[in-house]
């Protein structure tokens, strides 16, 4: 199609619309959906549980889409310039956002900086899955588990430090999370993704991490982390030994640290693609083999419509904005 062309037809279609009839080509171009291989933003670095979660769901729903589906990783600022990536992407279709807890509840309450307003900025597809989160360090630091833990992080003061995938992530906000509940001094340490924090945990530069059990998990079963707590709903099958952070008596820091994601899309998205992406998404979802590969990884497929995602968006924000509150975090941290 012409430029000239296209421009002609997109003014037909826009003066017709107050007749409520738009040509036959904008309904068969949105039927035909996608024609292009589609780009789905990962909002950190590669190697992290968002990652590995974006990358199994890719294949999924590209095998849905009968099109090629790539990820693109764009890290940075706490989530906020893969946020922004999406966000200001052509609204087509053709470029879908993995919102994590931190870029769609998050970075938005605790960043001043922040720039994206995801139930403005976004469409909201649906929830994508659940992860359980595991804290954990290195055996050689003696933290076999949750009371050598607390009881060694209190003497060590503020000389411990705790990494996260940026200032105003969800890792952030656990950290002020386990200092208020714990009464500790852990520091935080800035990065730009998971897949670095782990690296700075391994290589002694950070000394506690909190993370996502997908990306931790070959280190635990390789020996080179020992973890003392988990995130979940009930212990974790692949480390039965270790308790929930519900059942050491934090429910609330509990439910916190297990994180979730979400599909989404430019905000001026077409509903038909909207919900053409739904259906696919919800179908990829449910296949058994993708099932199969997220449960290896400790991760719970959810799915649903873009009206769930939005209520887990204002639930979870309104709970950080509490803890903001009474923390104190800012952008300064």
């Amino acid at each position: 199609m012409t430029l000239p062309t296209l421009f002609r037809r997109r003014a037909w279609c826009a003066l017709a619309a107050s007749a409520l009839i738009c040509p036959s080509w904008v309904m068969a171009e949105t039927a035909a959906y996608p024609q292009r291989p589609v780009r789905l933003v990962v909002p950190f670095a590669a190697g992290g549980s968002t990652d590995i979660v974006a990358r199994l769901f890719a294949q999924g729903l590209q095998e849905q889409l009968g099109q090629t589906v790539y990820v693109e990783n764009k890290a940075g600022a706490g989530g906020m310039i893969g946020a922004e990536t999406v966000a200001h992407a052509t609204p087509d279709g053709l470029t879908l956002g993995l919102g994590s807890i931190s870029t769609l509840a998050v970075n938005p309450v605790v960043l001043n900086t922040a720039r994206v307003q995801p139930l403005r900025d976004f469409k909201m597809v649906l929830p994508l899955a659940s992860i359980p989160s595991v804290f954990s360090m290195v055996p050689g630091m003696g933290v076999k588990d949750f009371a050598q833990f607390v009881a060694q992080a209190r003497e060590a003061g503020d000389s411990w430090t705790v990494g996260s995938s940026g200032v105003g992530s969800i890792g952030h906000v656990i950290l002020e999370a386990l200092n208020a509940e714990l009464g500790l001094q852990l520091r935080h340490i800035p990065f730009k993704g998971m897949g670095p924090v782990v690296q700075s945990v391994l290589a002694g530069q950070t000394q506690v991490l909190s993370d996502q059990y997908p990306s931790s998990a070959p280190h635990i079963q390789a020996g080179r982390l020992q973890p003392f707590a988990v995130a979940a709903q009930q212990r974790l099958a692949d480390l039965p030994q270790v308790p929930t952070l519900k059942e050491l008596g934090y429910p609330q820091l509990n439910e916190l640290a297990i994180t979730w994601f979400g599909l989404v899309v430019p905000a001026g998205t077409p509903d038909a693609i909207v919900q053409r992406l739904n259906q696919a998404a919800n179908a990829a979802l449910q296949q058994p083999q993708l099932q199969a590969q997220l449960a290896r990884q400790g991760v719970t497929p959810m799915g649903g419509s873009g009206a769930d995602l939005e209520r887990m968006v204002q639930q979870t924000a309104a709970h950080v904005q509490q803890l903001v509150q009474s923390r104190g975090i800012s952008d300064a941290q």
